[in-house]
């Protein structure tokens, strides 16, 4: 027979093993520390003060956005209530995956015929568009979109 199971090798091997889920645990705390950063708002309470007048501004807009990303180009179609294209003064869009902020990028949208595009290289997958627009009227916008890429 081989050699006896001693309390040497049973502290040695309960060592091991609670050696490598600790390892495992720190390792992967440490990587979702480092890409997603989890701040939406710097002051949230500051924040709340203004949330219920904001939405019901934006929801009173009845704005839609429509988004479409094919060969290197992403597109928002923005339409108003009646179904025309919104009259938006400025767009800003954050464009990044869903947990890792270092593949953000902000992409510098042109408006044609109603659609607002960007030259940008997404890789397939997930993605999550921060969508801040200014109406005419000066009625704020925002809106998460979710976006997933194909090939």
């Amino acid at each position: 027979m081989g050699k006896p199971l001693t309390g040497r090798k049973v502290l040695l091997i309960a060592l091991a093993f609670f050696g490598i889920v600790i390892a495992v645990n720190v390792t992967m705390a440490v990587k979702a520390v480092k890409t997603f950063p989890g701040l939406e708002v710097s002051n949230s309470y500051v924040a709340s003060q203004t949330f219920d007048a904001d939405r019901a501004a934006q929801e009173k807009l009845g704005w839609v956005v429509e988004p479409t990303y094919d060969r290197g180009v992403l597109s928002l179609v923005i339409r108003d209530k009646g179904g025309l294209p919104a009259r938006v003064a400025t767009l800003h869009a954050l464009v990044g995956r869903t947990t890792m902020a270092s593949e953000d990028v902000e992409p510098e949208f042109s408006f044609s015929g109603g659609i607002f595009s960007a030259p940008v290289q997404l890789a397939p997958g997930a993605w999550l568009i921060h969508l801040d627009a200014v109406a005419h009227d000066g009625t704020k916008f925002r809106q998460r979109i979710d976006l997933f890429v194909d090939k």
